[in-house]
């Protein structure tokens, strides 16, 4: 029956083609809800194929519709420069059998056509109206669809038709929260198609917030508060209920899907789907909807809709009501194949129910304050776990103060007050709440709009509680949620606790990012995500989600990534300008541990850049350079897209002083240069640093080259008496110069990670065994072959899990607390800290053996 209502529907449209436009429409709209409803109630069309018949009629006749309007004024013109967008669920191509269609009509001044002393608005109006008349005007045809223009903004005051740039202005500049919502199933529909797109292109970035904005829920639900108040009569289930604006019903069911995409849609354009039950199934897969509620939801929008339809079929109805009398309710349940109004109720009851329930669960009704009485606060302080409730009472009066400038307007202060009762707690549980509360202020210092930080907090307390493990233990975090708050909207993504992808993953995931954009736009869009996910490792750490050695290798995923990414970038911007050498390149080492795959959270990026040009000449752009100018301009724009700080921040510390010549040689050097001077004028050191080479940048065939070039030059024949003597001078240098901070110091402390990585290194350039740029792997190897003790793998695990905590919990000199301690202690395996330091000393014993015997075992 699916293709015998399409079928009806065809002839439908083809009838009476030679009649005047309005009454073939009339009599078309007919025959199409007519097939629509045929296969409907025999059970042959889904309830997505009769919307969907209803709604391309409907893009049609508009189409025709305009198309008429403007030929009437200027024959034998081409329907340009007049867009219809479609809104509502015409928008979504949801529209039931008595929908209105919401229209949104705007026009360009400059392809409008138009009588050549008219007023481009003033044409433009006329052909509005005319458009309205032609589908609306009800004849002895009856009407083809009801208009409704009340979307458009300032829609009292305005003109039906708008400019198109004005339009854009608006939506940019001052626009309210429903109308995001309005846009989600908005698209161009008929007339100028291209310009109805060009419009909706400019304001994606209104519709699809990266920032999150919980706000937008109490805006949603106060309006559908409004709603259920005004619609009072029908507003629960029985006869007379209403089935659009009821609580739980049809609109209750769009607002809440609508909510969760603007929430989403913004950082996932998977969940932006107009249709509602795409929607509900886009973000089922996404995550952001559970199955059991995302079923609950389709079931019970299907049903609303359906049993609308048939309340809509009874004399052409534009009604949303269940019929209040028996008769004509029984008449109903009939038509949708039930025994009567009662069996109708029943089947619609629990879904409506569950319905309401689902959309109450967006923000609680009941909203629990801390009072504004001295006396009082302190004993609700006392109740919340604060020991010291005199310091917890001078905190909140602070920040009730409205000193602060995030705290200076009215719905700020709000959102704080709202927030408070969810994170004071968790707070409260931690060690150190004082210490907590001190950061918590600084971070309420430096915000210059708390809103969001705020909602966001009250809307996820399961984050209110990581924020307070964050502000008890983590001071960098702490120190760049002050800075930059927006890093915190990263983690209501549940993605964010997911391991990083591979980095040439992660890279193309920054590369859609910037794409389309401009270079300094682009840039900042991929430090956004590339901090953000940066932050969420660290999160991971606090939170213990993950071992720390884990997160070290998300780390350096991240940061290789990032380097790919933004390399391409600004190669693009350059070869823009001054082209390229055809068949060359630039490729870029990672050393260190970024070359070991382990970063930490404060780690720099030792890089060093090489090129593969073996002809003198010219680039082949506008401004042609030779090959070092070139390559040396490239490298520091690949730099300074990684290193110079910007709107959203500093990226990474980038370090090449391991190049040839330090940092008074060349930013770049060929490929061939670079293994002359490795193989013949580097110094032992160098090659130390080489071990932890591997190219980072480039094409895989450039990398493998380079990759099989530097294992050669490992691999060269070396004395082992030299290379031990000059390893352990170079070690007294650094101790020398660069002495541990502290007594646990595991980098480089006597028996440390450094230690430990001369020792490695002597190993792997003199036996050639172990020659992997990780640690870890080397270090196994070269216990395989009995070269070191199995403990010393342990003790480099061991290590390097504290170093990666302590690089987040004590930057600087910074003193952490006891609790702070035995979170550390219990990330890397211990039960408490004394048991971390007993196992530490253990570990930096048997690597001082280690070096020491590779010292020893030289002379």
């Amino acid at each position: 029956m699916e293709d015998g209502s399409g079928a009806a529907a065809d002839l439908a449209l083809a009838a009476a083609p030679n009649l005047p436009v309005d009454r073939r429409l009339r009599q078309q709209r007919h025959g199409v809800a007519l097939a629509a409803a045929l296969g409907d109630l025999a059970g042959e069309q889904s309830l997505e194929g009769v919307t969907a018949l209803l709604s391309d009629f409907a893009d049609r006749a508009i189409d025709e519709a305009v198309a008429a309007a403007i030929a009437e004024r200027v024959p034998d013109s081409e329907p340009r420069g007049f867009a219809v967008i479609a809104m509502g669920k015409l928008g979504s191509r949801e529209l039931n059998y008595s929908s209105d269609v919401d229209l949104l009509l705007l026009f360009d001044p400059a392809t409008l056509p138009r009588r050549t002393r008219d007023d481009p608005g003033e044409a433009a109006v006329r052909i509005g109206r005319r458009l309205i008349e032609l589908l609306q005007k009800r004849t002895e045809d009856g009407y083809v669809e009801r208009v409704d223009l009340r979307l458009r903004p300032s829609s009292e005051v305005t003109p039906i038709a708008l400019p198109v740039d004005a339009a854009i202005s608006h939506y940019e500049s001052s626009a309210l929260p429903w109308e995001r919502a309005a846009f989600i199933r908005a698209r161009a529909a008929a007339g100028d198609v291209a310009l109805g797109e060009r419009f909706l292109d400019s304001i994606q970035p209104f519709v699809w917030r990266r920032s999150l904005d919980f706000g937008v829920i109490e805006e949603v639900r106060q309006i559908s508060a409004r709603i259920r108040d005004h619609f009072a009569q029908g507003a629960e289930i029985g006869p007379g209920y209403d089935l659009k604006r009821g609580r739980g019903g049809i609109r209750e069911v769009e607002f809440f899907v609508q909510i969760q995409q603007m929430i989403h849609g913004g950082r996932d354009p998977s969940v932006r789907p107009p249709a509602t039950l795409d929607a509900i199934e886009a973000l089922n897969v996404a995550g952001r909807v559970d199955d059991s509620m995302a079923a609950e939801l389709a079931g019970a929008y299907r049903l609303l809709r359906t049993v609308e339809h048939r309340v809509q079929m009874v004399d052409d109805a534009q009604t949303h009501l269940l019929p209040a009398s028996p008769a004509a309710l029984d008449n109903v349940a009939r038509l949708h194949g039930l025994a009567d109004g009662d069996a109708l109720l029943g089947a619609l009851r629990p879904h409506v129910e569950q319905v309401g329930a689902i959309f109450d669960s967006l923000s609680p009704d009941e909203r629990s304050v801390l009072s504004n009485d001295p006396a009082i606060l302190k004993s609700e302080l006392a109740r919340l776990g604060f020991a010291d409730c005199e310091a917890a009472a001078r905190h909140v009066g602070h920040w009730r103060s409205g000193k602060a400038r995030s705290l200076r307007s009215p719905a700020a202060r709000g959102a704080f007050e709202a927030m408070l009762p969810a994170l004071l707690p968790a707070i409260a549980a931690g060690g150190q709440p004082d210490h907590a509360l001190n950061r918590l202020s600084d971070i309420v210092e430096r915000l210059s709009s708390g809103v969001n930080f705020f909602r966001l907090l009250e809307a996820r307390p399961p984050l209110a509680q990581l924020l307070a493990k964050v502000l008890a233990h983590a001071p960098a975090l702490a120190d760049q949620l002050g800075r930059r708050p927006e890093l915190f909207e990263g983690l209501f993504d549940a993605s964010s606790f997911a391991m990083p992808p591979p980095a040439g993953e992660f890279a193309a995931l920054l590369a859609d990012a910037m794409h389309g954009h401009p270079y300094d736009v682009a840039i900042d869009r991929a430090r956004r995500l590339v901090n953000e996910r940066r932050f969420a490792l660290g999160a991971q750490l606090i939170d213990r989600r993950r071992d720390p050695l884990e997160v070290t290798e998300g780390y350096a995923r991240v940061a290789e990534g990032a380097l790919i990414a933004l390399g391409d970038a600004a190669e693009a911007e350059f070869s823009a300008a001054h082209g390229k050498f055809p068949g060359s390149e630039l490729v870029i080492l990672g050393l260190g541990r970024l070359g070991g795959h382990s970063l930490t959270h404060a780690s720099d990026l030792d890089l060093i850049y090489l090129h593969d040009v073996k002809h003198s000449g010219a680039s082949d752009g506008p401004k042609p350079l030779g090959p070092n100018d070139y390559f040396n301009r490239l490298a520091s724009r690949v730099t300074a897209a990684m290193s110079v700080p910007t709107a959203s921040g500093p990226l990474y510390d980038v370090d090449t002083r391991l190049r040839p010549g330090g940092a008074k040689g060349m930013l770049v050097v060929s490929l061939d240069a670079f293994e002359q001077y490795q193989r013949r004028e580097a110094w032992t050191w160098e090659h130390m640093a080489l071990c932890r080479a591997r190219p980072v940048f480039g094409s895989p065939g450039v990398r493998q080259e380079v990759a099989a070039m530097i294992a050669s030059i490992l691999r060269m024949p070396r004395e082992r008496e030299k290379v031990v003597a000059d390893a352990a001078k170079m070690r007294a240098d650094i101790e020398r110069h660069k002495p541990p901070r502290s007594a646990i110091d595991v980098k480089l402390g006597t028996g440390g990670l450094v230690d430990l990585e001369f020792a490695t290194h002597v190993l792997q350039l003199t036996t050639g065994v172990g020659l992997d740029t990780r640690l870890e792997v080397a270090l196994e190897a070269l216990a395989a072959e009995s070269l070191v003790k199995a403990n010393v793998v342990d003790g480099l695990k061991l290590l390097s899990r504290m170093l990666v905590m302590m690089r987040l919990v004590a930057p600087a000199d910074v003193k952490p607390t006891p609790d702070t301690w035995q979170l550390v202690a219990e990330s890397c395996g211990a039960a408490n800290w004394d048991e971390l330091l007993a196992e530490q000393d253990a570990a930096r014993q048997s690597i001082v053996e280690l070096w020491t015997s590779i010292k020893e075992g030289s002379r």
